[in-house]
């Protein structure tokens, strides 16, 4: 790549702080460079053919209230066990809690509505029980399989998932519009409810259409579009306001149940882009700026904070693991 006086290609620096990877992913491990498999239905709001930009329609007003849930979690410890058989099984002792942040748009207040704590082991040991230490309690949840330790971290999102639908249905009323940061995998079912994927991994649509997103000005989205995967929905993609930057900047992708109507899918993506953007958080006070939500970085660290010191979990764990060896 030549200096700021040659012809090279030209560059951009992505706004996220680099600890927290990149707003997207490119290259031979899956990103906006490499297609997905998915099969895409591209003619669901316009004819491929037609696919340009879509405003902001007048006639739609943003909800009144919006509920953002969120989750975080946390490995305090990893674990192996000492079978009968002189067998050894690998686990994992983690933490998760989610919560929602209540905002009403109309007073322009923001408030936490609900939170809830887990804890688990995780392991496929058939003879794992529950770690007990005083008022802290790991359940055991096995896991299929030989368990491998680089897979266990997974384990723990179907857990954290039930979490977040469960303090979801507590305060939820009839007509809140519900945000999810990240797919909606399992909670498809919930009504009103959107996904908000703010890094993207895989580019689902081919060069033209691909050109469209990356074409958008900050306040637009494109056209609703349907994907063929086992956890198939509508998605579309919108750009929050950024300050130029590369071609996916401030791109975030929305998704929405398959079982909508097409209507109703659309419906959601235009109500999408008269609330999402003004949530949009800045450079100078998130790192992940715009993709993650200013009432999402909030929530995210009260969650933090509600899993306890990982220090002191730690030690309460080992002391606890001795005492089963004694």
């Amino acid at each position: 790549m030549t200096g700021p006086s040659g012809a090279g290609a030209r560059f951009f620096v992505d706004a996220w702080d680099p600890a927290y990877g990149a707003s997207f992913e490119a290259g031979g491990g899956g990103g906006p460079a490499a297609p997905s498999s998915a099969q895409v239905d591209a003619d669901v709001e316009l004819p491929a053919t037609d696919w340009r930009a879509v405003d902001v329609r007048r006639d739609v007003a943003a909800p009144d209230v919006v509920l953002l849930v969120d989750g975080v979690r946390r490995i305090d410890a990893s674990v192996w066990t000492a079978e009968d058989d002189g067998g050894s099984f690998p686990g994992i002792a983690a933490s998760y809690a989610a919560g929602v942040v209540r905002c009403d748009l109309e007073r322009g207040a923001a408030e936490l509505a609900g939170t809830r704590v887990g804890r688990g082991l995780f392991t496929a040991s058939p003879s794992a029980q529950d770690v007990v230490a005083g008022a802290i309690r790991y359940p055991v949840h096995r896991v299929s399989g030989t368990g491998e330790l680089s897979k266990l971290p997974a384990a723990v999102q179907g857990p954290l998932t039930a979490l977040e639908v469960a303090v979801s249905d507590a305060v939820r009323t009839d007509g809140d519009l519900l945000v999810v940061d990240g797919p909606l995998r399992s909670r498809r079912n919930l009504p009103r409810t959107l996904g908000y994927i703010k890094t993207q991994h895989s580019q689902y649509l081919d060069g033209r259409l691909t050109a469209v997103v990356t074409g958008l000005a900050p306040g637009q989205r494109c056209p609703v579009f349907r994907l063929g995967t086992a956890w198939g929905g509508y998605s579309w993609y919108l750009r929050l306001p950024v300050a130029g930057g590369a071609p996916w900047a401030g791109v975030v992708r929305v998704e929405c149940s398959a079982d909508l109507t097409e209507a109703e899918a659309i419906e959601l993506a235009d109500l999408s882009l008269v609330t999402l953007p003004r949530f949009a958080s800045t450079p100078y006070k998130d790192p992940r700026a715009p993709q993650n939500l200013i009432p999402i970085a909030g929530l995210e660290r009260r969650l933090r904070g509600m899993l306890g010191d990982a220090r002191l979990l730690h030690r309460v764990l080992t002391a606890a693991a001795r005492g089963i060896r004694r």
